[in-house]
């Protein structure tokens, strides 16, 4: 029955080179992720306590930051045309880590899954009405858990709508409100609210999308190139970060407010539910299909069970729509910011075995070359976990630079240095399950 809930989409093999899409289908979807609503709201945040350039500064240092790990991961997520969680059994982690990763991944992108639909619950409820914040919470989960359902392709169709549609109304409401304002005054303005430092807006831009990047290799492994990854990126990243990031930022100065409801509908009255709505759908299928990706490897892993990712992503899915709808997901909000320093010591572990270590390279080129994954893998790696432990607080207790960078940066090194030394060893073998071609698996 499993097997009739949506598509699979690849979750546990390697996406064959038949099933991958051009560049530019990638690039919407990875445009959407960051020109969603939270990308306004982020905007809208730093122009409420910086002023236009120097919110422009904070945005440029964290697009670079995000550029930079999602490049390099997404590199091999292209490569290997495997998900964040599967490619992490050999890219430092062992079987037991890219366990604890896809735990990790499902738990983070199921609260943003949930954080999400609960803010445009709010929205719905204050400008339409009809239903309660709670019905509204149900009703928006469940359409993004029924697109994502059908996988990568449905949401790409989702994505040709909803950016365009999310770009128009969101230059409506820019033109609308800027249009009363002296735009040189407003740039010229100083902050309406208390003011963030150049640190304090860097790590905001940094940190609200460091989860995102990290799990570029689920998105990436339809792509078809190297160069398809960079493009993409490059595209995405900038025109997420300065169109809608610099728009919320002006906003902000003009209504003096960073209550992006507030934005929104002095702007553009009613029409403003329609920019919420497209806003949110667009980043909210990526983190259920993450979240999804992520559990399947979980359960495989722990369980020793092939769970179907459709039946994965409607299960998460009704549970993130309730958890919205029970408003109890600001129990969730310190957890995520904790998470935010915990994920990016594994984009640092991964590209530094990827790239410079290489322990387990050659058995990914290897299987590779049968489009499939290698037959074993390490159930753990100490010096790995030890790593990853050892960045993780530093970049939560540490207060000097960002947080989320000074654990990256630290872990990529430790993990350099341990791999020179031979430190980095797997401990125990497990057979993959997993190991047939790419193309048997759909």
């Amino acid at each position: 029955m499993a097997s009739a809930v949506g598509v699979d989409d690849y979750a546990l093999s390697r996406v064959p080179s038949g099933a991958r899409y051009s560049w530019w289908s990638v690039a919407v979807q990875r445009f959407g992720q960051i020109s969603a609503l939270s990308q306004f709201l982020l905007g809208a945040t730093l122009g409420f306590g910086m002023g236009f350039w120097q919110a422009f500064l904070a945005l440029t240092l964290g697009a670079v930051i995000l550029e930079v790990v999602a490049v390099f991961v997404g590199v091999i997520g292209v490569r290997e045309g495997l998900s964040t969680s599967m490619l992490a059994r050999w890219t430092g982690f062992g079987r037991a880590g890219s366990a604890v990763i896809g735990l990790a991944i499902g738990i983070s992108l199921i609260g943003w899954f949930g954080i999400q639909s609960a803010v445009s619950a709010q929205g719905l409820a204050s400008l339409v009405g009809v239903l309660p914040e709670w019905g509204w919470s149900l009703v928006f989960g469940l359409l993004v858990t029924a697109i994502v359902l059908w996988g990568f392709g449905s949401m790409a169709w989702t994505a040709y709508v909803t950016v365009p549609a999310f770009l128009i109304l969101v230059g409506w409401s820019i033109i609308s409100e800027l249009s009363r304002h002296d735009v040189g005054a407003l740039v010229a303005s100083a902050p309406p609210g208390p003011q963030l430092t150049l640190l304090q807006g860097t790590t905001l831009v940094a940190g609200g999308f460091i989860v995102g990047a990290i799990v570029t290799p689920d998105m990436t492994r339809f792509n078809r190139s190297v160069a398809d990854v960079v493009k993409q990126t490059l595209v995405g990243v900038t025109l997420g970060e300065y169109v809608i990031g610099m728009a919320g930022v002006l906003l902000a100065h003009a209504v003096g407010t960073s209550e992006i409801t507030t934005i929104v509908t002095s702007s553009v009255g009613w029409v403003g539910i329609l920019v919420i709505v497209a806003g949110t759908i667009k980043i909210n299928d990526w983190n259920l299909y993450s979240s999804g990706l992520g559990l399947v490897n979980f359960v495989g892993t722990v369980l020793g069970r092939k769970v179907h990712r459709g039946a994965a992503t409607a299960v998460i899915g009704l549970l993130g729509s309730v958890l919205a709808a029970a408003g109890i997901l600001d129990a969730f909000v310190d957890f995520l910011t904790v998470l935010g320093v915990v994920f990016p010591p594994i984009a640092g572990i991964m590209v530094a075995e990827y790239f410079v270590v290489r322990r387990w390279r050659g058995e990914l080129e290897r299987a590779r070359q049968r489009g499939a994954v290698p037959e074993s893998a390490p159930g753990w790696v100490p010096a790995t976990l030890l790593i990853w432990l050892a960045a993780a607080l530093v970049g939560r207790f540490v207060e000097v630079g960002l947080g989320s960078i000074n654990s990256l940066v630290l872990a990529f090194v430790l993990y350099v240095v341990a791999g020179k030394l031979g430190w980095v060893r797997g401990v125990g073998s497990h057979r993959t399950a997993e190991a047939v071609p790419a193309g048997s698996a759909v």
